[in-house]
């Protein structure tokens, strides 16, 4: 069971060579019994440069405590040095050697296996390192929103998902250290790896690439659900201006379209004046669907023997389950927000409090599924890449408890009630409502600020998306790259590809 290669979701990153995407292609691998093998050491050396940078600081953070001359290796640069002058020392390896006379002696070699893997894994585990060490400082310090990140942690053997990075380097001769289609069309060529098969189409990509407009800045595989992936960041120019919202003007204040999301009703769409454009009643709801399967095969891992054979084909199975649910999910978020922003240049959404939501045991399970976090940056990145707007609508305004023909708050709402009932006597289904007074709010208070919200949307980047690689060395880095043209018709779909029959 496969899943054909998916554009996952990125930024529009304003540079001084213009308006370009980040953009992420992501195929399933078929690589042979030795490729395997490869990809899992890369793998093992990530993990193991990762707990390395780590431990050297909190070595340091110990001995600091007695000389607090000792210096703490914390950005990736730091760790990338220290990791890089401790693989050579004795401490990361030495051997006893005997001569003809019986006389021993003590040779350094330090890491007698980092000539296997590509050095690359080493510096990208330990800029990985560094982030996550950036990533607590900040949100001790409260320069981090949201929840607070803890220390990191060392990452253990079935911990977690295997995974490394590589970065694109140009060569000397000029080609790029990874290529798509380059022995055979379906085909990815990694630096120390090799040409590798892709199990997915990659035309979209070598199009894009052949053409000038896009470029791999570098490449992410790991392993889940019993299969290898690999996910290629892109940097492409912006979509043809055929795929552009008209502009327009700074008077103009209609044409906005607010969105309320549900339970009962996924997503209903409607204008200012009350016209419902669009309801989504039936979304594919695959955790739900799917949650007898998982409970009888997460009873199967428990019942057998942890570390054994057995075992892993049981992780193994209830591993492509979860992906199988995640693909389900992906394919209908994507199919609801490109229509959303291919027919709407303006959308309002409301700035929903998911993570509160879901203390709400009865219906965490439901909200989890709907992935309205997840839709909602759909519609923004997508949105961004057609040059239209969205207005997030203050988290407080009562949306549902507001009446759209009069304005009227009924404070006696209640979650059941799916007919909004006005105490002057109005009648409108409760979303529909909803999405009226989305729409309402966004042109009342976005008047005259579309040009200053859309150059936001421009400099904005997605904390999922990442965007380039922070290259600790920066000769090693992708470079600069110019600007050829724009992406043509064919280039610029987003949809995601059907997922195939299992």
């Amino acid at each position: 069971m496969s899943t054909p290669g998916v554009v996952i979701v990125s930024v529009v990153a304003c540079t001084l060579r213009g308006v370009v995407r980040h953009t992420t292609f992501r195929y399933c691998l078929d690589p042979t019994v030795e490729q395997q093998a490869v990809l899992a050491r890369h793998a093992g050396a990530a993990r193991f440069a990762f707990n390395q940078s780590l431990r050297a600081v909190t070595t340091a953070l110990s001995c600091r405590r007695t000389d607090p001359n000792v210096v703490v290796p914390w950005s990736g640069f730091d760790l990338i040095n220290a990791f890089n002058a401790w693989k050579k020392t004795a401490d990361a390896g030495r051997v006893f050697v005997v001569d003809a006379d019986g006389v021993a002696e003590i040779r350094v070699t330090g890491l007698t296996w980092r000539t296997e893997v590509c050095q690359q894994v080493f510096e990208e585990a330990a800029v990985d390192c560094g982030r996550a060490l950036a990533a607590w400082s900040a949100s001790r310090t409260g320069a981090r929103r949201g929840r607070k990140v803890g220390f990191p942690r060392f990452k253990k053997k079935n911990g977690g998902p295997p995974s490394f990075r590589l970065r694109n380097k140009q060569r000397i001769s000029g080609r790029s250290a990874i290529r798509v289609g380059d022995t055979r069309l379906r085909s990815v060529t990694l630096p120390s790896i090799g040409a590798v098969r892709v199990h997915d189409d990659t035309r979209r990509l070598r199009r894009l690439l052949s053409k000038g407009r896009g470029k791999i800045l570098f490449a992410t595989v790991g392993f889940r659900g019993g299969r290898w992936w690999v996910s290629l960041n892109v940097e492409a120019t912006e979509l043809h201006p055929a795929h552009h919202h008209p502009t327009r003007a700074e008077q103009d204040r209609g044409g906005w379209v607010g969105i309320d999301r549900g339970l009962s009703a996924f997503a209903v769409a409607a204008t200012a004046d009350g016209r419902e454009v669009a309801r989504i009643k039936d979304p594919p709801k695959a955790l739900a669907a799917g949650m007898r399967r998982q409970r009888r095969l997460a009873k199967a891992v428990s019942r057998k023997e942890k570390g054994s054979h057995n075992s892993k084909a049981a992780v193994a199975r209830l591993g492509r389950h979860h992906r199988k649910v995640r693909d389900i999910r992906w394919h209908f978020l994507h199919e609801v927000s490109n229509a959303l922003v291919k027919t709407h240049d303006r959308i309002a959404l409301e700035d929903l409090h998911v993570t509160g939501m879901l203390a709400n045991h009865r219906l965490a399970r439901a909200i989890s599924d709907a992935a309205w976090a997840e839709f909602a940056r759909m519609l923004r990145y997508k949105q961004a890449w057609r040059h239209g707007d969205i207005a997030v609508v203050d988290r407080w305004f009562p949306s549902s408890k507001t009446c759209s023909t009069c304005g009227t708050v009924s404070t006696g709402l209640t979650l059941s009630d799916r007919v909004f009932v006005c105490p002057r006597g109005h009648r409108l289904d409760r979303d529909h409502n909803a999405a009226i007074n989305l729409a309402a709010w966004a042109e009342n208070q976005h008047h005259g600020h579309d040009h200053d919200r859309r150059e936001g949307f421009a400099r904005a980047r997605d904390p999922q998306a990442g965007g380039p690689v922070i290259n600790a060395r920066r000769q090693d880095g992708p470079g600069p790259h110019p600007r050829v043209g724009e992406t043509s018709l064919e280039d610029a779909g987003t949809d995601a590809h059907p997922t195939p029959g299992t």
